[in-house]
């Protein structure tokens, strides 16, 4: 690890204004420290060398708020284990407490936050690995997974730059429920859908979100659940705790009169983002809520999937669990859960 200075931000503006400054025009930039679950992982294996690290924890952005017009204001120093098992999130957005209480261990939910969280690195053994060629930590140095140990990288939104894929199990659950994520940086304040937060790899990548140098997460917000929408997050992994996903389905679906009203579907651990899928959606829109629709869904889910050498079971794994978690949203046993 390297050395660096630690600075405690006393408001968010100073965060802002600190975290927008390199050292000399450094090209490692200022770091925020929130739970530091992955920071500080990152920065052992010397992956992130920060010069500056900037404490965030005593900022005001702790609080889970119901809006005025029924939604949820989540804010950015949230731990998971708060989020997770808040009876406003169990009752009424029960697919992102799944989500939460599905990933790491207990201890790194109550130290990780929904800023951090949203702003997970990736788990490519390459990318961890500063001996190893990789144009994520290293751009135009190669992409070692391309022709190496690929089971639990990506199939969907994959260059040939890139195939790590998006590690959070928090952030499918948010792709699903459409969350907004609420920015203060240098140009002022800014709200960005969480469709259009993060970057498919393409040529560049080392950028994975839309953020600016000094750009600092300060809430999320969540709509009011749809009325008569029920949902489920299933995640399918090597062994029961503590693992990173093959697969995960996070869906929100309405049904009326037997037929499908209302369909948000995101998949995890085989996209290079949380991987919203509007063409599964469009399969599940105003048709009959059965298996063959669910199928049909999960088949168009993949229709653009590209397997590697060793995670081409991937493409039907995650059929299957899509396909499961369509079930289990639609069944009697659902019907009081809400989205």
């Amino acid at each position: 690890m390297q050395q660096f200075d630690m600075i405690r931000a006393q408001s968010a503006g100073e965060a802002v204004r600190l975290g927008a400054q390199g050292e000399d025009g450094a090209t490692h930039p200022v770091r925020f420290l929130a739970g530091g679950t992955t920071l500080l992982d990152l920065m052992k294996l010397n992956v992130e060398q920060p010069q500056r690290v900037l404490d965030i924890n005593r900022l005001p952005l702790d609080k889970i708020e119901q809006s005025a017009d029924g939604g949820l204001k989540i804010g950015a120093l949230v731990r998971n284990s708060d989020l997770a098992h808040h009876p406003l999130v169990m009752q009424r957005y029960p697919v992102l407490s799944q989500a939460l209480l599905s990933g790491a261990s207990a201890q790194l939910r109550n130290m990780a936050t929904t800023g951090g969280n949203l702003l997970q690195r990736t788990r490519c053994v390459y990318f961890r690995d500063t001996a190893m060629a990789c144009n994520k930590r290293q751009p135009g140095s190669g992409c070692s997974a391309i022709g190496g140990f690929n089971r639990n990288l990506a199939i969907l939104g994959t260059s040939d730059n890139c195939i790590a894929t998006n590690p959070s199990d928090m952030n499918v659950a948010l792709s699903a429920l459409e969350a907004t994520i609420h920015v203060q940086g240098a140009a002022g304040v800014r709200s960005i859908p969480i469709a259009d937060f993060y970057l498919l790899p393409g040529n560049t990548p080392q950028r994975e979100t839309v953020l600016n140098p000094g750009d600092l997460v300060t809430h999320v917000t969540l709509a009011a659940p749809i009325a008569g929408a029920h949902s489920t997050y299933l995640k399918l992994r090597d062994r029961a705790s503590y693992e990173f996903a093959l697969s995960s389905a996070a869906v929100i679906i309405g049904v009326a009169h037997g037929r499908i009203s209302h369909a948000r579907v995101a998949l995890g651990g085989v996209g290079t983002r949380p991987w919203r899928s509007p063409e599964a959606e469009a399969v599940l829109m105003n048709a009959t809520a059965n298996a063959d629709t669910f199928a049909q869904a999960a088949k168009a889910a993949v229709g653009t999937a590209v397997a590697r050498s060793e995670n081409g079971f991937k493409i039907e794994l995650v059929q299957r669990c899509l396909v499961h978690a369509l079930h289990t949203a639609t069944s009697p046993s659902t019907a009081s859960r809400s989205a």
